[in-house]
């Protein structure tokens, strides 16, 4: 029996700034009641927390620490939990609970949750994996995992409720009160054709507010944005975002309902999407704080060995002016002033633009306005980048020529990165290749090689 007054309850969440994580000393709790084996206590603390907090608990915890609590939680482990849980960690649970009790867990899982996790498998576990589903789960997660990656198919729900135009208020609400097989969570009934083709929606606040005489048809909306089940996850998060959806339908190639999209699942598109743009930029195919030390290692190698050469380029820019730097050695120190101003720039600037183009606010109908404005706002911002960089030149090396030459070098750069912050990637996007993985690669090396350049070209005309 725990004494809660030695050990009272810590699942109380933070406040101020941290109100939705755990709360550090409720986590050193439990690792010290996991290492003294009191297994009763840590099984009445993480029982009660929500499923995604239990995830982030069990992510936290020293792997010592998470294995024994994988073993207590075993029998009454939340399924929830699997898709809140790092790639990595949700490897490990595999390897602990076995094929046959993961698949347990899976098969009572929502349609789209158990198909997301059958797709993050490699193809000889989630083979094992199949093997022990139950027929109809395991024909349901394979036709998920047919439809394109990425796919409103991939992240649909195969849950939903369809009836008829013909039925009443009344055999409705009958119906969804006898039937033991609804949805967990749905907002809208989807009214369908014999051939099963959605015709409308009709919202559960509009199916309580009239008499159970009235028919479906007579209350429905027909104003319904249908998606297909090849629709890129990223239109469906943008029509969701410009329509104010709650939810939508899925169809298949012949226009028959086969699934719904809710705006919980468009939430995580949008947030795997913005991840994996901002993982791009810098030039990462994946990040995970739980990866083994090789493997991080050899995820970031190949850009490592672009940004070298590129690197290499730059200072082939250099090396064609070594005589001038010999007899200006005042420029070794400030070249390097010019290109960091115009990367930092030029980063502003892709950024961006990546973010309008995977936003769709930046199109060819305002590309070229959107490319005049950044060119000018380069300009004004090396103009006054350049007479403040200018006046530090000349009281630090008593050169007025040497200030010119910074300043001018200064303002080209800036203009150059304001022009290329927004060609690059709408260049890349032209030619179906993503902006956001290779438009840092070529706007690096266009900074520091228009930035080295102008400034040594200038300083070997004007100074030597």
């Amino acid at each position: 029996m725990i004494d809660t007054d030695t050990h009272p309850p810590l699942r109380q969440e933070l406040s101020g700034d941290d109100s939705f994580g755990l709360n550090p000393d409720f986590i050193d709790d439990l690792q010290t009641a996991l290492m003294d084996e009191r297994d009763d206590y840590v099984l009445d603390q993480v029982l009660g927390l929500h499923y995604a907090d239990a995830a982030d608990l069990i992510e936290r915890l020293p792997r010592e620490a998470r294995t024994r609590l994988l073993d207590i939680l075993r029998p009454s482990f939340n399924p929830e939990i699997l898709p809140e849980l790092d790639d990595t960690v949700r490897t490990e649970v595999l390897e602990q609970f076995g094929y046959a009790d993961f698949a347990a867990l899976v098969s009572v899982l929502d349609s789209d949750d158990a198909v997301y996790l059958a797709d993050m498998l490699d193809p000889e576990e989630r083979a094992h994996l199949l093997a022990r589903l139950p027929p109809d789960d395991r024909e349901m997660i394979e036709q998920g995992l047919a439809f394109p990656d990425y796919s409103a198919g991939r992240i649909m729900q195969r849950e939903l409720i369809a009836v008829p135009s013909y039925w009443t208020v009344g055999e409705t609400v009958d119906y969804l009160r006898n039937n033991p097989h609804l949805p967990d969570d749905f907002y809208v009934l989807f009214v369908v054709d014999p051939r099963h083709r959605p015709q409308g929606v009709v919202r559960l606040s509009a199916l309580l507010k009239v008499r159970r005489t009235v028919r479906l048809r007579d209350i429905m909306s027909t104003d319904l944005e249908v998606l297909t089940v090849t629709m890129d996850q990223e239109d469906v998060a943008y029509l969701f975002r410009q329509r104010d959806l709650l939810s939508a339908p899925v169809v298949d190639a012949s226009g028959r309902l086969v699934g719904r999209i809710t705006v919980d699942d468009v939430v995580d598109v949008i947030d795997e999407e913005a991840e994996d743009d901002m993982l791009r930029l810098a030039g990462l195919s994946e990040t995970s704080l739980y990866s083994a030390v090789l493997d991080t290692a050899k995820s970031r190698f190949t850009w490592l060995v672009v940004n070298l050469g590129t690197a290499v380029v730059a200072s082939l820019v250099i090396g064609l002016f070594s005589a001038t730097i010999e007899q200006v050695v005042a420029l070794a120190v400030l070249m390097p002033i010019v290109a960091s101003m115009g990367g930092n720039a030029g980063t502003q600037t892709l950024t961006a633009a990546v973010r309008g183009l995977a936003m769709k606010d930046l199109v060819p109908d305002n590309a070229r306005r959107v490319l005049g404005k950044e060119v000018l706002v380069g300009a004004v911002n090396g103009i006054a980048f350049a007479i403040m960089a200018g006046i530090v030149t000349w009281l630090w090396f008593d050169s007025p020529a040497i200030a010119l030459v910074i300043a001018a070098a200064m303002v080209i750069n800036m203009v150059c990165a304001g022009l290329f912050g927004i060609a690059i990637p709408l260049t890349l996007d032209r030619l179906k290749i993503d902006p956001a993985v290779a438009s840092s690669v070529f706007l690096t090396t266009v900074t520091d090689v228009v930035g080295f350049f102008a400034f040594l070209g200038l300083a070997a005309l004007f100074l030597l």
